[in-house]
């Protein structure tokens, strides 16, 4: 009769037991990334200089296959990730296609001629969208492949980078939306009084390169402010280059605008220079605090 209970209470309290040995294993995976998490804003590395550094890497290229290891599984997550945002925006694609088509009349201002041309589109939508929306995990997994080489400071501060990385690509993005394309457009769809009848291939290659691009050079402040932190780059430096900067900023600008025309131009280089002249600031900031936290070494 005991072993009958026994094998009862073993069946009936089965499930409980299953239970609670999955909470206790849930229990110990967070402590375990808890720990690990801690350990990843205490832990110095060790302070190399660069020649020293490459004269062991010379010797034992043995480090360059681990850092090709953690790169590969960086960029597996992050691809993964930009599936799911992908198949996402691929889902929304419709409206996607609708808002972007508004600086040129509608998607009824748009006629198709080949037969893959809607499906080529709607794969470039989907792929920029889903692109936008896996940035930050993107930066993050960045972060997560470089912050072993930085200081504990360092590896705080670059935090609060990935939300900055993210705020001033998206702030490009609504800018050529906003600003760009409903300028450009009719400018270029009325030259010499000639109508003009867009083709979706054309209209969203041209759409999507101005957006995307634009928000790839919003990041340049971001950039600079990394560089000065590091000590690569000085605010000086900046203060006296401005001529050649605004220079190349025009080349930039003629890159990124689809016309010749002054005013279309003007529309990218003016915020072009504004990030500019911000970045100096940035990069004196950055500066500032290098230096103290040189200072405050032993």
């Amino acid at each position: 009769m005991k072993t009958f209970f026994r094998i009862l209470w073993k069946i009936v309290s089965f499930p409980f037991r299953m239970i609670g040995r999955l909470f206790n294993a849930i229990g110990r995976w967070l402590k375990g990334r808890m720990k690990a998490f801690q350990d990843f804003f205490r832990e110095e590395p060790e302070d190399t200089p660069l020649p020293d550094a490459f004269a062991k890497t010379v010797r034992d290229p043995s480090g360059i296959i681990e850092h090709f290891v953690a790169l590969r599984k960086h960029l597996f997550r992050a691809v993964m990730v930009m599936v799911v945002t992908t198949s996402i925006a691929f889902t929304f694609a419709q409206q996607i296609l609708d808002i972007l088509a508004q600086p040129a009349g509608g998607l009824e201002a748009l006629i198709a001629i080949d037969v893959q041309e809607p499906l080529s589109v709607l794969m470039r939508i989907s792929l920029m969208v889903g692109f936008a929306l896996a940035l930050p995990f993107i930066t993050l997994e960045v972060y997560l492949f470089i912050a072993p080489g930085l200081s504990r400071r360092s590896r705080i501060s670059g935090l609060f980078v990935i939300p900055v990385v993210v705020l001033f690509f998206l702030g490009g993005m609504a800018f050529a939306y906003f600003m760009i394309l409903p300028t450009a457009i009719p400018f270029l769809t009325s030259i010499l009084g000639i109508q003009t009848q867009l083709r979706p291939s054309t209209y969203y290659s041209f759409a999507t390169s101005i957006i995307f691009w634009l928000g790839v050079a919003f990041e340049f402040p971001v950039v600079i402010y990394i560089l000065a932190s590091l000590g690569i780059l000085e605010p000086k430096t900046l203060k006296d280059q401005w001529r050649i900067a605004m220079v190349a900023i025009a080349v930039i600008a003629a890159a990124i605008t689809p016309t010749v025309d002054p005013v279309n131009m003007s529309l990218i280089m003016a915020p072009l220079a504004i990030l500019y002249l911000f970045s100096i600031g940035l990069a004196g900031i950055a500066s500032r605090n290098r230096a103290k936290r040189l200072a405050s070494q032993p």
